[in-house]
């Protein structure tokens, strides 16, 4: 699943042309495209998807969605180990060995 996810700006870069920020979602950091947002700053939060900050959006709603995801799964779901995840699935969720 590729879910849209509540991350906080922090540090922003032009590379190769192209605005690009570190966005930390919930302790896990991924590099982002700032080009739908050009005006956001280091500190906010964004909605991302698929590498894309897409929308603005304000602290207590990004961390009220993040802790949801959270307590769902689905933050590790998305953000987690490939190969763990594929591991898991083969074994039918359980996460143990096989």
């Amino acid at each position: 699943m590729c879910l849209a996810v509540p991350g906080r700006v922090l540090d922003i870069a032009e590379k190769d042309g192209t605005r690009m920020a570190t966005v930390d979602f919930g302790g896990v950091q991924k590099e982002v495209c700032l080009e739908y947002l050009p005006d956001l700053q280091v500190g906010e939060y964004a909605i991302v998807h698929v590498g894309f900050a897409l929308q603005r959006l304000d602290e207590e709603s990004a961390k009220q969605t993040l802790e949801l995801f959270a307590e769902l799964g689905m933050l590790q779901e998305e953000f987690g180990d490939p190969w763990e995840l594929a591991a898991d699935a083969a074994d039918g969720g359980e996460g143990g060995p096989r």
